[in-house]
């Protein structure tokens, strides 16, 4: 036993050094390009320093290629992004990151190289490079695509450039709205679509310093990161520009330089030693001993689990016993019954033939006696059936006993598994990609904040037209009404009761209003906005907010004359009367 036991802890440290190994080796890429002496427009200030401000940024944080350029012509942009696609093929974390201009076409997002001229918009693909291209480039890169554009500056291209003939083609203000087609991938703007972007004062645009303090914050997620780049833009901007994020992760934390913590060791493995013996003894004593040296704890739980089936199994098989006993019972109980019917049959025939005189006495005693016999017979035989069944019972309760024993065995070897699992799992995840096992472990920074995620939470519900109140993170009956009501109109089912990250990046997705915009009574939805209901000539208000007509005034009943004048021709009535009927009507009085 004592063999088998450091044979397994020796593969469990094999494997754990696989594993680790494996997270150690984990590739990260990052493609950086800065575009600041454009040729053909005035220069911009701050891309080229964004660029190598960032550049460094990767480079401390540990990514095993940062490739930067600055000022490429669309050649040169061209070939470093098909370059990059190369690199990034085999890489477990890719990141492209731009600063400069620009231009959103029909709906097409375009990065525009230092060369560019664009007389016209028909020179748009032959000058630029589609951000499709620079996501397609991604595609291979296995755990997380991250694409950072600070290009919503305004575009001084739109100036001069000439349109097509007819003038179909739209080109927008910044950039336009992108939905990733690929999962784990994420597209980060400067400022949200149609918006525009500002270069800034300093020495780094407002959008290149907050990414600098929060990319890679290590053990930060990448959403509560964009979230805190978004607030200092915002705060930094005085609200003129909100940078906006596309895509959408899963539930797990995602960062781009993990936290550094020491492997915690395993408070059960002495335990788990023991559960594995008695799991290979399957008995109740072996059980009971378990126990008795360790009452509580994770293997307690599952050995008195064990213990419990046992003890099904035994008294499944005692109650077959009573079954064939009782059966027993009763079919001696009917043999000792058919034996005294006989004797009570054999003496009363005796009186009979004493008494039976003719042929046809007899054979009714005979037929009697038949059926007697008979349904004796019948009785013996269902008692001896009943004895049969009661024995397949007690074979069938001993078959039950031993497969209770023997999924005993295997339930507690898979848990024991899953538990070594679960164990090896925490152990992997918690290893510091760093790759010098002396280097000191960095400061522990805040994971992930629940306060941050249902600010968010509730900025995003109040963008949507699901209005939680206050977004100050305090997750009250308020924002549970308002993310019931988004689940409602959005055809979702997140939960109401906390702010998950699951319901932030659901929310985060639309990009237009969801709930319904509801107005007080007497006014109508008009542009997104309440207004009051007017109503045309001849028609009113009602207390329902509903246009009707007018209604008539009532009529005045005309006066019969006793003596009527000739008929004259009608003619605006005069003050004093002169006969002849007379009645009113919308308003008017008219006489004959």
């Amino acid at each position: 036993m004592s063999k088998r036991l450091s044979l397994i802890a020796v593969l469990a440290a094999l494997l754990t050094f696989a594993t680790s190994h494996g997270a150690l080796a984990e590739k990260r890429v990052a493609l950086v390009l800065g575009m600041s002496k454009y040729q053909n427009v005035p220069a911009l200030t701050n891309p080229a320093r964004d660029a190598a401000a960032m550049g460094e940024v990767f480079k401390k944080a540990g990514f095993d290629v940062v490739d930067m350029k600055l000022d490429l012509t669309v050649s040169g942009l061209r070939r470093e992004v098909r370059d990059f696609a190369g690199m990034a093929a085999d890489a477990d974390i890719a990141v492209v990151y731009y600063a400069g201009h620009g231009i959103e076409v029909d709906g097409t997002n375009y990065l525009i190289p230092a060369d560019a001229r664009l007389v016209s918009d028909f020179d748009i693909p032959d000058e630029t490079m589609s951000l499709d291209r620079v996501l397609q480039a991604l595609e291979p890169v296995k755990r997380l695509r991250l694409v950072i554009l600070d290009a919503c500056r305004d575009n001084p291209f739109n100036k001069t450039m000439k349109r097509s003939i007819g003038g179909t083609r739209s080109i927008g203000r910044g950039l336009a709205q992108v939905e990733p087609t690929t999962t784990n991938t994420l597209i980060a703007f400067a400022a949200k679509a149609g918006a525009v972007a500002g270069d800034g004062d300093g020495a780094n645009s407002p959008f290149a310093t907050a990414l600098m303090k929060y990319l890679t914050a290590p053990g930060l997620d990448l959403r509560l990161a964009f979230g805190k780049v978004r607030d200092d833009v915002v705060k930094s901007t005085g609200n003129r520009q909100e940078p906006f994020m596309y895509g959408s992760l899963g539930g797990d934390t995602v960062a781009l330089v993990p936290q550094s913590v020491i492997p915690p060791a395993d408070p059960n493995a002495e335990a788990r030693k023991d559960y594995e013996f008695a799991a290979q003894l399957g008995t109740k004593e072996a059980w009971a001993s378990f126990l008795a040296a360790r009452p509580t704890g994770l293997y307690a739980d599952l050995a008195r689990q064990q213990a419990a089936k046992l003890n099904s199994a035994e008294t499944a098989s005692a109650k077959a016993d009573d079954g064939i006993k009782k059966a027993e019972e009763q079919a001696r109980q009917k043999a000792e019954d058919f034996r005294k019917q006989l004797q009570e049959q054999a003496k009363k025939q005796a009186e009979d033939d004493k008494r039976a005189y003719d042929e046809k006495s007899k054979k009714d005693l005979e037929i009697a006696r038949q059926q007697i016999a008979d349904r004796a017979q019948a009785e013996l035989d269902e008692a001896k059936r009943q004895v049969e069944a009661a024995k397949k019972q007690a074979a069938d309760a001993q078959k039950q006993i031993d497969d209770a024993k023997k999924q005993a065995v295997e339930d507690a070897a898979k848990q024991v598994a899953a538990a070594k699992a679960e164990a090896e799992k925490n152990k992997v995840a918690s290893l510091s990609p760093t790759a010098g096992p002396q280097a000191p472990a960095p400061p522990p920074v805040p994971a992930m904040d629940a306060t941050d995620i249902a600010r968010l939470l509730q900025a995003h519900l109040k963008r949507v037209g699901c209005d939680p109140g206050n977004t100050d993170g305090n997750w009250n009956a308020s924002s549970s009404k308002a993310l019931d009501q988004f689940n409602k109109n959005a055809s979702t089912s997140f939960d109401v009761k906390v702010a998950s990250l699951n319901s932030l990046d659901g929310v985060r997705a639309k990009t237009g209003r969801v709930c319904p915009l509801v107005c007080a009574k007497g006014q109508k939805v008009e542009d997104d906005r309440c207004v009051a209901i007017t109503c045309d000539a001849g028609f009113i208000l009602n207390s329902d907010g509903v246009c009707k007509k007018r209604p008539d005034p009532p009529e005045r009943k005309a006066v019969a004359r006793s003596e009527a004048p000739a008929r004259v021709a009608p003619s605006a009535p005069s003050g004093g009367g002169g006969g002849g009927k007379c009645f009113s009507f919308n308003g008017k009085r008219y006489c004959e």
